[in-house]
């Protein structure tokens, strides 16, 4: 009996290795094309352009045209002013402000902006899906609230920001089924205040923000360990939602999913088109929502239901990082150009474009999906409501080991809402469905919840 329970499962085995193959991206010229015209000179520029504003705290002059946060707002309006000339009327750029009350980092009412290009996909089907990549524009040294510092920002967050701003000069020309939002926030040292005005509009008026990138800290390739690294960037993505429900939270801890988040799905997927169009830059996927006793951009977001992940360097240097401009002892202090590595940055912008592009040419993630939990059986069955892209070629059913990190297979199952997956158990094994259009283009993978009652 032993011995011919090990042949059976030698054989469901072996035809789970024929049925199967490692899941991968499209190889979509378009995309290619977008990573080859991102260009370190133009990130380089950008950066230097924003440091020469003096300082770019939120506190700072709102109406001089040289120094301060303002006059920084203005540039970077008009540089995305002239990205959208290339859209050929897709791309619209606004200034969205707000004023902010008094708060713990802003001592007296003050006008936070962001600047909002939007580049408006094509497909109608796709219009209101959304993606929104960001970078901080404000910047600080010692203190938050010292307005009158030299506070240059270079990689904190000149670098975010100008990776953002040389995605939208390239991808404006681009004609994408879903909506893009290249944005450039304010008041993130105070709190993330731009980007909760935002996440909050975006959450009132019922936007599909489908997923989120902010690039913070993306610049400086040599770390205050001594190690340099220009071949490597961090993704955070938290696994618990920020906004997951008691209910959820009992479904969860009964058969699993807390590395299955929407916002994980998201960092496997950019490692996934990071390791296919930029192979010389490897993303590490960091399953934490960010670092130590730190917070970024992406974090209003999660709070609100919204899948994201925070993009930054890998050894981070401190003595550049919230610094007054300073020698001491021989050791330069200060967040300065000279410590940037424009190269690096631009391979940041690459995997972000590449993402970005796969996400928005890609159908939208399956929904509704379910795994048949009622029934006793060694096989998995998996269901999901259709969708509605005119382009759609099916799906694909994704698994892994338990213990594995990613995807490690998948099998094509044509255009269906259900499939079950022949001597292969939902106890033993982690499923997902993801969908695919006719030319290749894959979504997200979709973590399925339990369905108890037919």
């Amino acid at each position: 009996m032993i011995f011919l329970l090990a042949a059976n499962l030698v054989v469901v085995a072996a035809q789970t290795r024929q049925q199967s193959r490692r899941a991968a991206p499209v190889r979509n010229r378009a995309i290619s094309n977008i990573v080859r015209e991102i260009d370190a000179r133009n990130i380089e520029a950008t950066i230097r352009k924003l440091v020469s504003f003096g300082t770019r705290n939120t506190l700072s002059e709102q109406n001089d045209p040289k120094r301060g946060i303002g006059a920084a707002r203005d540039w970077l309006y008009a540089e995305f002013l002239k990205a959208a000339e290339a859209s050929n009327g897709r791309m619209t750029v606004e200034k969205q402000s707000y004023e902010q009350a008094k708060a713990p980092r802003v001592p007296e009412p003050t006008i936070i902006t962001n600047v909002v290009a939007t580049l408006k996909g094509s497909q109608p089907e796709a219009t209101d899906r959304i993606y929104v990549v960001s970078g901080h524009y404000d910047s600080m040294c010692n203190s938050p609230t010292d307005a009158k510092c030299d506070a240059p920002g270079a990689n904190d967050d000149a670098s975010g920001t100008a990776a953002v701003l040389e995605m939208a000069r390239v991808m404006a020309k681009y004609e994408f089924d879903a909506t893009i939002v290249f944005m450039a926030v304010a008041g993130e040292e105070q709190s993330l205040l731009g980007s909760t005005h935002f996440a909050e509009q975006a959450k009132q008026k019922n936007w599909n923000v489908d997923a989120m990138f902010t690039n913070d800290i993306v610049g400086n390739s040599l770390g205050g360990n001594g190690v340099r690294d220009r071949s490597h960037v961090r993704v955070f993505s938290e696994g618990v939602p920020s906004n997951e429900t008691p209910a959820e939270a009992t479904t969860r801890r009964s058969v699993g999913g807390e590395n299955d988040s929407a916002s994980r799905q998201l960092a496997r997927f950019i490692k996934e088109t990071g390791d296919a169009f930029v192979p010389q830059f490897e993303v590490m996927m960091i399953y934490r929502r960010d670092r130590y006793g730190r917070g970024g951009d992406h974090i209003p977001f999660l709070e609100r239901g919204y899948p994201a992940v925070r993009f930054t360097e890998v050894n981070e240097e401190f003595r550049h990082q919230h610094q007054n401009v300073r020698v001491e002892n021989g050791v330069q202090f200060g967040d300065l150009p000279e410590f940037v590595d424009f190269g690096y940055v631009a391979n940041v912008a690459r995997v972000n474009a590449a993402s970005l592009a796969a996400l928005s040419w890609a159908p939208s993630r399956p929904k509704g999906v379910t795994i048949v939990a009622q029934r006793l059986s060694n096989d998995t069955e998996l269901r999901w409501d259709a969708n509605k892209e005119p382009d759609l070629a099916g799906y694909e059913i994704v698994w892994r080991e338990t213990t594995d990190a990613v995807w490690t297979n998948s099998k094509a199952v044509g255009n269906v809402t259900s499939f079950t997956m022949k001597g292969m158990s939902k106890d033993n094994y982690f499923f997902g469905v993801r969908s695919i259009d006719k030319v290749g283009n894959k979504s997200p993978v979709t973590y399925p919840r339990p369905q108890t009652r037919q």
